[in-house]
């Protein structure tokens, strides 16, 4: 008696989980990273079904192809994201069908239409905000009106910031699926990564480590800490982000700012070891 009802059960929950465990969209097929990359409509459905080292395969072959179609003199301009990514893999975070795989979904699929509406091919944006802002970001960087440092990286942050919200959107509205408290605060620290890179000298003047660095090696840390075209920064910067992440601090706003300054200052002395100082 007592196995046909374990077996009863065993069957029930066979069926039961399906339904309550979090899976990509149905009927979504898998497409590689070369095809995404050569065609540039793979949605973000697509991109979550994706692996870690996929991804960062089909960011590095945008950058490498049809991104480098429209900039003279081309650089990466999404390796920083590529470093995010390989945090991700080595951690073993964002599998499909997770909160940090569709928030990371919608933040390759804003630059891969960016890219493709920048190129002319096609009008839709997939319903990305962060499309057409990529799209813009690419069009001034062509047309040489983002040689400034400051000028690029706001614009590049708010292009990732509409594209990340939109995969926040994706992964909680559209799926239901929530993040842990330290992936919820580890998203914070991306938020001021994305901040920093919109004001620059005064996130650094308001949250300074005990060391007093000039203006000069002030503008030279943000310059390294939110540099596109390396992986370097994003990715020490992201094990050190969920590190803090990973501690529940009390205290609200108070205790947010404490942890960031210890964050800022921990990445100042990496910065500057690297360096040589």
């Amino acid at each position: 008696m007592r196995s046909r009802r374990v077996g009863a059960l065993a069957a029930m929950v066979s069926l039961v989980l399906p339904l309550i465990a979090p899976a990509p969209a149905a009927g979504v097929a898998a497409r590689g990273p070369d095809e995404c990359a050569a065609t540039l409509d793979c949605t973000a459905e697509e991109i979550n079904l994706m692996s870690m080292p996929e991804r960062a395969e089909f960011v590095r072959d945008m950058s490498e192809g049809p991104a480098a179609e429209l900039l003279p003199g081309y650089q990466p301009r999404w390796r920083n994201i590529e470093g995010v990514i390989a945090f991700f893999d080595d951690y073993s975070l964002g599998e499909p069908g997770s909160w940090i795989s569709y928030v990371d979904a919608g933040i390759v699929e804003g630059i891969e239409r960016g890219i493709a509406l920048a190129l002319g091919e096609g009008t839709d944006d997939f319903g990305n905000p962060g499309s057409v802002l990529w799209a813009e970001y690419l069009t001034r960087l062509a047309d040489g009106e983002l040689e400034g440092r400051a000028a690029h990286d706001e614009a590049w942050s708010v292009a990732e910031q509409a594209a990340t919200e939109h995969g926040v959107h994706l992964a909680e509205e559209v799926h239901g699926v929530e993040p842990s408290g330290a992936e919820r605060r580890y998203y914070t620290f991306s938020e001021f990564y994305r901040w920093m890179m919109r004001n620059r000298l005064e996130a650094f003047d308001i949250l300074a480590p005990p060391v007093e660095p000039g203006e000069r090696e002030k503008q030279h840390f943000v310059d390294w800490f939110t540099d596109v075209t390396t992986p370097d920064p994003s990715y020490r910067g992201s094990v050190m982000a969920y590190e803090y992440a990973t501690l529940d601090v009390p205290g609200g706003t108070l205790g947010a700012l404490l942890l960031f300054r210890a964050y800022l200052a921990e990445m100042y002395e990496m910065y500057t070891a690297e360096q040589g100082g």
